[in-house]
């Protein structure tokens, strides 16, 4: 572990965010393990425990990766670690310690083997798909070190070590799956939307993705966790917006504000065809601006045809779009769509792409206020926000398609 401070430019760990290593080194300094490797102390090579289950799955060295089933070390009902509906409720302390508590043991796999599994595959794909927790002995053959997971998309993972053995016992497979884990006809995008259908959470479906549960038989494939939950989150989030297209616009002007601990997020649902944007401002000492004096913003945009590539922002652009369009289903209609989120000083460490989809979701069961132009929505916002409205608007291409195209500006 490196010494002293590097200094680095916020607009690019903005742009980053410890994926891309865009900085040139071979870690990442703002998510460094210094930060939590004495959150849970384990030592030791054999352990047992409920997982709740988990698992995870590396993208190093692809299409030789890694797959790590993982379970804390100690028993009991841990199926919360693994229930996006129920991490909110949580102190975020508490959860990220939850969460790194969960030692991961690694095997090699190539991810074709998803397509005809040896035994020991099969049962880590099995188990993981387990409607309960999970007895696991495991033998990993070296102590456990600091590599835990903190990554911008994938929510956090305790420290791993090269899996010497392992035993499972005592795990239900989720009935909402079972059919669709032993269809091999059916494609791995119909499975991700019949089990959305069925009501299985993100997190759960995207588990299945990744373990290769889910597609037709010769093409399943053992997919990188990173990957998983953003495909999961764009694959229903496209599904939705295909169908709130045709439903009738909302005649009014939506504005959502929800303040969290370090976070501010914002909505403003507009009359008009689908649109979308998500926003984020890093301000000096939070999580992609540690090194910054000012605030850095970043926007992706998408219009009523979508968009043909990846985000730059990543996949918090999907997970919130997933909420977005949920709204829109339940409320039977259609319009544009302004997300800004507002990360400040003291919020510096990343947890996952689930914390904007789960926050946008409880910010949407909130009560809006409604207006009968934009101006008065953005002088409505420009109450909460911390950065300057017109540093927001200078950003938004939404914002600059309903001034030039909406006749109750």
């Amino acid at each position: 572990m490196p010494g002293k401070m590097v200094r680095i430019p916020p607009s690019l760990c903005v742009k980053c965010r410890g994926a891309k290593m865009l900085c040139g080194l071979s870690y990442c300094p703002v998510s460094i393990v210094d930060k939590v490797k004495k959150v849970y102390n384990f030592t030791g090579n054999s352990i047992a425990g409920s997982s709740p289950p988990s698992l995870f799955v590396g993208r190093y060295g692809y299409p030789k990766i890694n797959i790590y089933p993982s379970t804390p070390p100690f028993s009991g009902d841990t199926g919360y670690l693994e229930d996006e509906s129920k991490w909110l409720s949580l102190d975020l302390n508490d959860f990220i310690s939850g969460r790194l508590s969960l030692l991961r043991g690694g095997i090699k796999v190539s991810v074709d083997d998803a397509s005809n599994p040896d035994y020991r595959l099969q049962e880590i794909q099995v188990s993981s798909l387990s409607s309960t927790p999970v007895d696991v002995e495991m033998t990993v053959e070296r102590s456990f070190r600091d590599n835990v997971v903190l990554d911008e998309n994938i929510t956090p993972m305790g420290p791993s070590s090269p899996l010497k053995s392992i035993k499972f016992g005592n795990y239900h497979i989720d009935n909402r799956i079972e059919k669709i884990y032993y269809d091999r006809d059916l494609k791995a995008s119909e499975g991700v939307i019949g089990l959305y259908r069925k009501g299985m959470g993100i997190n759960g479906i995207s588990k299945a993705l990744s373990a290769g549960s889910l597609g037709t038989g010769k093409k399943r494939r053992i997919v990188p966790t990173r990957w998983s939950i953003t495909a999961t989150d764009k694959s229903i989030s496209d599904s939705l917006v295909d169908e709130i297209k045709d439903y009738r616009e909302i005649d009014s002007f939506e504005v959502y504000v929800r303040k969290t601990e370090g976070n501010l997020f914002i909505a403003i649902l507009a009359p008009g065809q689908w649109m979308f944007e998500w926003g984020e401002s890093w301000f000096p000492g939070s999580t992609w601006n540690s090194f910054g004096d000012s605030v850095e913003i970043e926007l992706d945009s998408e219009g009523y045809h979508g968009r043909k590539t990846y985000p730059a922002i990543g996949g918090c652009y999907y997970s919130s779009r997933l909420a977005v369009a949920e709204k829109y289903k339940e409320m039977k209609r259609t319009g544009s769509a302004m997300l800004w989120r507002e990360i400040y000083p003291g919020f510096n460490l990343p947890v996952g792409v689930w914390y904007v989809r789960e926050n946008v979701r409880e910010l949407f069961r909130s009560k809006p206020e409604k207006f009968d132009t934009l101006n008065d929505a953005i002088k409505y916002v420009s109450k909460f926000t911390a950065v300057d409205i017109k540093a927001w608007k200078a950003k938004s291409n939404n914002m600059k398609y309903l001034v030039s195209n909406l006749d109750f500006y």
